[in-house]
């Protein structure tokens, strides 16, 4: 595909729509790319871009907002009975011998056993992406369709690669997914989560392993992606591979949702 994406403009438009997504009511994370803080809805959202002037490639998702786990913390305090204090007044103090011959010893000290080390994860199999927090995708390799279309694939568990191949010098290898589908939770989720500086591994069909560094972390407004596809998903520039998921606002129509998650890894 690298040589069709030479010299070729790109814009958005529609490619495929989904239904049954359900979303949380908590906002995602952001970042300093991001536009001010809109709050998700229910529906899907559109992101898409043309690779030439016929060839029409858009990527709709649903997007479930991560509710962080609530924490608890329990403390108490010991209270003396009633009428303790008037009690204790009335028992004669003990001798001074008497106290050191009932006064326990102090116990040895224990040295306390070191804790067990976390499992490891499982393998990872092979033609799969795994992301930082340990969510897994398989990777289905996908070709432009004849109007110009890039299938996204139905199983929540996959994701769409297209674009560069992993030993690219240049371009962007694009990983698409969904973050949840018709009430659960997908892989891609995690976009929402990501952090700079932590792991994305990818083991291909032929068993190797690639390792990749986030880099950066983008929320693109999709009005804006027109003007910064070609930086994020084109083939010029730095071999990288670029994840996408969708998020933002719900505003319902063509449009579906009005922002895209972006996670870029360059080679580790």
């Amino acid at each position: 595909m690298g040589d069709r994406w030479q010299g070729e403009d790109w814009f958005v438009d529609e490619w495929h729509r989904g239904t049954g997504w359900a979303a949380p009511d908590d906002e995602p994370p952001r970042d300093e790319w991001d536009p001010p803080a809109r709050k998700p809805g229910r529906g899907r959202l559109l992101i898409g871009f043309v690779l030439g002037a016929a060839t029409v490639l858009a990527v709709q998702f649903g997007v479930p907002v991560l509710k962080a786990p609530p924490v608890s913390v329990v403390a108490g305090t010991a209270l003396p009975a009633a009428g303790a204090a008037g009690a204790a007044a009335a028992v004669p103090s003990p001798s001074p011998a008497a106290t050191a011959a009932t006064t326990p010893a102090a116990p040895a000290a224990q040295t306390p056993s070191s804790a067990a080390p976390p499992p490891s994860p499982p393998p990872q199999p092979r033609g799969t992406v795994r992301l930082p927090a340990g969510g897994t995708a398989t990777l289905v390799r996908t070709d432009l369709g004849p109007g110009g279309e890039l299938p996204v694939p139905t199983d929540l568990g996959q994701a769409t690669w297209w674009g560069a191949s992993l030993d690219a010098a240049s371009g962007a290898s694009v990983f698409a997914g969904h973050v949840n589908w018709r009430g659960a939770t997908g892989p891609f989720a995690e976009l929402w989560t990501a952090r700079i500086g932590t792991d994305v591994t990818i083991v291909d069909s032929a068993g190797r392993t690639w390792r990749y560094r986030i880099s950066q972390l983008v929320t693109v407004h999709k009005s804006d992606l027109p003007a910064r596809a070609d930086a994020l998903f084109g083939p010029s520039g730095p071999h990288r591979v670029v994840l996408v998921t969708c998020g933002g606002r719900w505003v319902g129509g063509s449009d579906g949702y009005e922002e895209n998650r972006v996670v870029i890894a360059d080679p580790s």
